[in-house]
């Protein structure tokens, strides 16, 4: 009688953990197939109001719109790829602002990134900078697999109307009001050149600064830089609660997604892009960011960081 009660003991444990494990392979395997089929392409229209000490009057309500990190390729959808493009069309920029890697790898889709964003029209124009994957480099190392591929995205780009800005800056008009846009090369490239594209800014006026990797505000000590445009994380493609982003290391977990106030008073916008390389997110969509720049005393920082 003990002997059968005791049977049947160890049978009803064992049920019970085959049953836990099941269930855990069950939630599990549901958040792979969420992560790979599902968040990669769950676009999020993510909308700021950013203060600007002294900003013009004319400039108040300023529309800015960001996309970055395309990472176009055979992976990446054409038709999430033009839904991108009509969401962040839609959102009546005064100016569209793109932050690098339009491409993820080697010459062959740079006419397809190209003609993708070249769709996107704004009042101001459109702008971009270039990305580490348009310079093929893959490390802060900056050895690149191909010299001239950021030449070809460049001209690529601009014969859609589209300007880069290569360590330099121009200027935004509301009559005899400025705003200064800034663009500054990838810090991987060996050509970030804050310095070069600072010179002969107007100090008077905001600037706005477009550079695709955060870590390059920490070169930015000695500027004004009201804003800080980035991308070049992806947020890390997969964001945890309780375990973090195991994707980035130390040095770019600081800044990985989202809205941060820098030690020198910089605002610094990280978006988490649109591509990816490896075709997984988790807890980590992809975003098309729009900004409206606002007095400093109407609105409060109200940071994102996440």
């Amino acid at each position: 009688m003990l002997d059968h009660f005791a049977g049947w003991v160890r049978m009803e444990r064992s049920h019970r953990g085959r049953g836990r494990l099941a269930r855990w392979i069950g939630r599990n395997w549901a958040r792979v197939d969420y992560g790979f089929r599902i968040e990669p392409t769950w676009l999020e229209l993510v909308q700021l109001d950013i203060p600007i000490a002294n900003l013009p009057e004319p400039f108040a309500g300023y529309r800015m719109v960001q996309l970055t990190d395309l990472h176009c390729g055979r992976h990446l959808p054409s038709a999430y790829l033009q839904e991108v493009v009509e969401t962040a069309q839609k959102q009546d920029a005064d100016v569209i602002v793109l932050t690098g890697d339009f491409i993820h790898r080697g010459y062959k889709h740079i006419g397809e990134a190209a003609r993708a964003v070249g769709k996107l029209k704004a009042a101001d124009g459109v702008y971009a900078v270039l990305g580490n994957h348009d310079y093929s480099v893959r490390n802060a190392l900056g050895i690149r697999r191909y010299s001239d591929l950021h030449r070809a995205v460049t001209e690529a780009l601009q014969e859609q109307g589209i300007r880069v800005l290569h360590n330099e800056h121009l200027s935004l008009k509301r009559g005899d009001a400025c705003i200064n846009l800034v663009g500054i090369a990838d810090l991987w490239s060996r050509e970030c050149d804050p310095k070069r594209a600072f010179c002969g800014v107007n100090g008077e006026w905001p600037n706005i600064v477009l550079a695709h990797n955060p870590c390059t505000v920490e070169l930015l000590d000695g500027w004004r830089c009201d804003l800080v445009l980035s991308g070049h994380t992806h947020g890390g493609q997969l964001h945890v609660p309780g375990v973090g982003r195991p994707a980035l290391g130390k040095k770019a977990r600081r800044f990985a997604a989202g809205l941060y106030r820098c030690k020198q008073g910089s605002l610094l916008y990280v978006n988490r892009g649109i591509g990816y390389g490896f075709r997984f997110r988790f807890g980590v969509r992809p975003e098309v960011a729009v900004f409206s720049l606002q007095p400093a005393d109407r609105v409060e920082v109200r940071q994102t960081n996440r």
